[in-house]
């Protein structure tokens, strides 16, 4: 029996000193992004305005496996992270009203950021207080309805009027 305490005294030994290592989430520290922003400019084939932003994101102390999270017009999104890199991806699309021309500033957060994020939003407090890890700016120049005829119509229209134009010219030849 005294072997079986020292085995349980010295499981317990190992599972407190490895503890810190899984409770203490690990943040990013200094981090470094660049950034690719896409918007939809053209609003004649698309029902919504798409946000797409490509980031890459370093940290000082050389953190990778991060969660990161976007907050766009009080909504929160998720970024996506190529597998064993430092590259996300996070998009959202809505209305283009609801996304005006202009410059917007998306909010990144980790996750004990994003966690206090949602509670105060669940809370209806106000979230500008909330520090984000970094920001990225949206310059959308606004989604423009285009031309009201495309053109492939105006291409077959000539077409069918060359070919008439033709036939008659022929027809009168005869």
């Amino acid at each position: 029996t005294t072997e079986m305490v020292s085995h349980a005294q010295l499981a317990t030994l190992a599972i407190f000193a490895l503890l810190p290592l899984f409770a203490v989430g690990e943040t990013c520290l200094s981090p470094q992004v660049t950034s690719q922003v896409y918007t939809t400019s053209e609003a004649t084939v698309s029902s919504e305005t798409v946000v797409i932003i490509e980031f890459s994101l370093v940290c000082k102390n050389g953190h990778r496996d991060l969660n990161i999270y976007a907050e766009f017009n009080d909504k929160t999104f998720p970024a996506s992270r190529v597998e064993e890199t430092n590259k996300f991806q996070v998009s959202w699309s809505d209305e283009h009203k609801k996304i005006a021309a202009g410059k917007h500033t998306v909010r990144f957060f980790d996750e004990e950021a994003y966690a206090d994020l949602r509670k105060a939003q669940r809370g209806g407090d106000d979230t500008s207080s909330i520090k984000s890890l970094f920001t990225i700016d949206v310059n959308h120049p606004g989604a423009t309805e285009g031309i009201w005829v495309q053109s492939e119509f105006v291409a077959a229209t000539v077409s069918i009027l060359v070919f008439y134009l033709a036939h008659n010219a022929k027809s009168k030849l005869s």
